[in-house]
């Protein structure tokens, strides 16, 4: 296998398909729940990426707690790899407003 670090990589948004889970954690308003949901969704998004790309290939910059989704740092092969991924609704590159 290649390294994809010979490849240009772009900032996507990844954006996950319906959880109940996510739905009852970000129903939660306390503090507590708030947390709970910010490492569920991050121990979510990371085992996506662990099992889907190879380590060391990607840069996950963040969760999004507002959907359920995150940002990486990936090469448009690995985006089209995630886009196939189960739980995997939508994966877009970034678009920079001008």
């Amino acid at each position: 296998m290649e390294s994809s670090s010979s490849f240009p990589t772009e900032l996507y948004f990844v954006f996950m398909n319906y959880d109940p889970q996510y739905d009852r954690l970000r129903a939660d308003r306390t503090k507590r729940g708030a947390h709970e949901l910010d490492v569920y969704l991050s121990r979510k998004h990371d085992a996506l990426l662990s099992r889907t790309l190879e380590l060391g290939t990607y840069t996950k910059t963040c969760s999004l707690v507002i959907v359920d989704g995150f940002k990486v740092q990936i090469t448009e092969d690995q985006a089209n790899v995630l886009r196939s991924a189960e739980g995997v609704r939508l994966v877009e590159k970034n678009q920079e407003l001008a």
